[in-house]
């Protein structure tokens, strides 16, 4: 049964059988009603997709207007946070929905630098403690701009939202629980948000930034295999380590140029 959104064809429900000669004229107009009945969920749920989407796409670009950040780096980011949340599929039983919904969602961790003077976000020097308190409130915020997001477009309903969420708020969280703003411990810390500290640190390794020069990918490893534990997910970082090739493929794919 081909299902359609607004005249535009969005793809097949295909039913099957075990058992011969089960398609009978009554049976086709029974599957008729439940097939359509089907069909207005996952168009529901498209709609509220694509107005997710639209949402977290203009959110983004306002970040990275305000976060000196460059896109590649998002682009980067992104892709390792998949390719370890590929990685530790089999060990945390993750499925493909919560894969790309983390690959999705991990360009947004610091959403919450909008709410951070540029006295201080913009600042070329080392921040002054008081300074530096200031600057890491941007998790606890970003995960109050993502809830004001999810309300004003009611978007409550979207399976897998908190991913959003713990992304936002957590992603600044140690195992050692030295991070911020919680002071979680190893597990207590969601999966997606350790996933993306990972992703997140690896990429400002080895990028330049203006206070510091690219490092190459062996020191970057090394530096993480010292944070493993301490800071840092061991098994994230041994997830993304083991992926060299596809590494590197990412960083040819999304290199910086001299417009970032």
């Amino acid at each position: 049964m081909p299902m359609f959104h607004s005249g535009e064809f969005i793809g097949f429900l295909f039913f099957n059988s075990y058992q011969t000669n089960v398609f009978t004229e009554k049976t086709l107009k029974e599957l008729d009603v439940f097939g359509h009945l089907i069909a207005l969920m996952v168009i529901n749920e498209l709609s509220t997709i694509h107005v997710m989407n639209a949402a977290l796409k203009t959110t983004g670009k306002i970040t990275h207007l305000r976060d000196p950040e460059t896109s590649s780096h998002l682009d980067r980011m992104s892709r390792y946070s998949r390719l370890i949340a590929q990685s530790l599929a089999k060990q945390y039983q993750l499925n493909d929905e919560y894969i790309e919904y983390v690959f999705m969602f991990s360009p947004l961790h610091d959403i919450g630098k909008i709410a951070i003077p540029d006295s201080i976000l913009l600042k070329p020097g080392p921040l002054s403690t008081s300074e530096r308190k200031i600057m890491n409130t941007h998790a606890r915020r970003g995960r109050e701009m993502i809830d004001e997001i999810v309300a004003n477009f009611g978007l409550n309903g979207i399976a897998h939202i908190d991913i959003l969420r713990n992304i936002a708020e957590f992603h600044h969280e140690a195992v050692n629980g030295s991070g911020y703003p919680c002071g979680k411990i190893n597990h207590d810390i969601p999966l997606e948000a350790r996933i993306v500290a990972v992703a997140d640190i690896f990429d400002a390794l080895t990028s330049r930034r203006p206070y510091k020069e690219a490092w190459s990918n062996d020191r970057a490893f090394d530096t993480l295999k010292q944070l493993a534990g301490e800071k840092l997910d061991a098994d994230c970082v041994n997830a993304l380590i083991e992926h060299r090739t596809e590494i590197e493929r990412i960083q040819c794919q999304f290199s910086e140029d001299m417009y970032g």
